[in-house]
C-alpha cells in the first residue's frame, strides 16, 4: 500500500479523501487542514462518508512531511495564493513524495511553464527524490486527454472546442463564485479571473499542450469575454442573494490560433442561475452541468460528459472527476522515475480492482 496525505479537506480534498480510500493501492496515512475547526476530526467525517476512516485531520505539515508520505494530493486552492501552493508543493517533493494537485495551473504544461515555477520543482526533485503530476480542476482531462483521444477518432480535425456549461447556484466556494468571477458584483466590477491576460494564464497551459500533442505551431493565444447581468435578483441554497442587475453570468474563451484561426479553443459558459443568458449554451438535459467537447472535421464528433457526485451535484461531480484523474495517477508515478509529469505523460489508469467496490 502506497501511505498517502490529503492535503486540504475542501470542494477537492472531501473528494481526494474519498478516491485515496476507494483506491486499493493507497492508504490514507494522514489529512491536513488549516482550519482549527476541523483540527481532530475523523477524515471519514470531513469527506462526507458514513463511516470513521480512524484519521484525524491535522495541521502539523512538519510532522506529517517528517513521516516520509509516499504520495501528496494537495487539495488547497492556489487561486489567490499561488506563491504559497508552490512553496507547499515543493516542500512535499523534497520530502520525497509524489504530488499530484490542480493548485498550479502554470505547469499544466510542463514545456512552456515559466522557470519560476519549473526551476524549484525540479531542484526539489533533485533534492529529495519526489515527483510532480498537475492537472486542472475545471477538470483537466476535458481539456487535454479527452480531446486528444477524440480528435485520434477522425480522418481530419479542422478545430477542437472544449466547453465547460455549468450553473454555480450548488456551488460551496462564495469568495471563488463572487471574488474571483465577480458573480453578483456590479457589471463595473472587474473580476480577477477575468482579466485581461489571467485566462490565458491559467487555460493557456492546455491550449499549448494540446497544440504540442497535435503538432501544430500557435501563432498565438486569444481571448474572449462576454458577461450578462441577472434580470431578477436570485437565491441560491449555498450562497445566498444575488441581486438583479448585478453579474449573472460569463462566456469567455481562451483560443489558440493557428494559421490566423482559432483551431483549439477552451470555452466557459457559467451562471449563477440557469435565467440568466438561456440563449448561451445549455446543459444537453437542462441540469446544472457539463463537459463538452466538439471535433469539427469529418467525421464531426461531439462527446457530453455529466457527472454527479456529493448526491446530485455536478459541481462536486466535476471535481470528483478532476481528483480520480489525479489520484488513479499515483501507483503510476510511484513506479515512474522522479520528475515533472503533465498530462500528456501521464496515461489515464483505469479503476483496476474496483468494479463493484463500495
Amino acid at each position: 500500500m502506497i501511505p498517502t496525505v490529503v492535503w486540504g479537506t475542501g470542494n477537492v480534498g472531501r473528494a481526494a479523501v474519498r478516491a485515496v480510500e476507494a483506491h486499493p493501492a493507497l492508504s490514507l496515512a494522514a489529512v491536513l487542514v488549516h482550519s482549527p475547526a476541523k483540527v481532530g476530526r475523523d477524515a471519514g467525517e470531513l469527506a462526507g462518508l458514513e463511516e470513521r476512516l480512524g484519521v484525524a485531520a491535522t495541521d502539523d505539515v512538519d510532522a506529517v512531511l517528517a513521516a516520509g508520505p509516499r504520495a501528496v494530493v494537495y487539495a488547497a486552492s492556489g487561486d489567490l495564493r499561488p506563491d504559497e501552493a508552490l512553496a507547499d508543493v515543493v516542500r512535499a517533493v523534497r520530502a520525497g513524495a509524489v504530488v499530484v494537485t490542480p493548485a498550479l495551473y502554470a505547469l499544466y504544461d510542463r514545456h512552456g511553464a515559466p522557470p519560476e515555477f519549473t526551476e524549484p520543482v525540479l531542484a526539489a526533485v533533485a533534492e529529495g527524490g519526489g515527483s510532480l503530476f498537475v492537472s486542472g480542476v475545471d477538470p483537466g482531462w476535458a481539456n487535454d486527454v479527452l480531446p486528444l483521444l477524440v480528435s485520434g477518432l477522425g480522418s481530419t480535425v479542422d478545430a477542437i472546442r472544449c466547453q465547460e456549461i455549468f450553473d454555480y447556484s450548488t456551488y460551496d466556494q462564495e469568495d471563488a463564485v463572487r471574488g474571483l468571477i465577480g458573480m453578483g458584483h456590479p457589471m463595473e466590477y472587474e473580476p480577477l479571473m477575468l482579466a485581461p491576460s489571467i485566462p490565458t494564464m491559467v487555460w493557456g497551459g492546455q491550449i499549448r499542450l494540446m497544440a504540442r500533442a497535435l503538432g501544430v505551431e500557435l501563432d498565438g493565444i486569444r481571448e474572449t469575454l462576454e458577461r450578462q447581468a441577472l434580470d431578477a435578483t436570485v437565491r441560491t441554497r449555498t450562497m445566498g442573494e444575488f441581486a438583479a442587475g448585478t453579474q449573472g453570468a460569463v462566456r469567455f474563451e481562451v483560443q489558440g490560433i493557428v494559421g490566423g484561426e482559432p483551431r483549439i479553443v477552451i470555452e466557459h459558459v457559467t451562471r449563477i442561475h440557469p435565467s440568466c443568458a438561456p440563449h448561451w449554451p445549455l446543459p444537453p438535459d437542462g441540469g446544472d452541468g457539463a463537459h463538452r467537447v466538439v471535433v469539427e472535421g469529418r467525421p464531426r464528433i461531439e462527446v457530453t460528459v455529466e457527472a454527479t457526485d456529493e448526491g446530485e451535484n455536478r459541481s462536486a461531480g466535476g471535481n470528483a472527476t478532476a481528483v480520480g484523474r489525479l489520484v488513479n495517477a499515483v501507483d503510476w508515478l510511484v513506479d515512474a522515475e522522479p520528475g515533472l509529469y503533465d498530462a500528456l505523460d501521464v496515461p489515464l489508469r483505469p479503476v483496476a480492482g474496483r468494479l463493484g467496490r463500495k
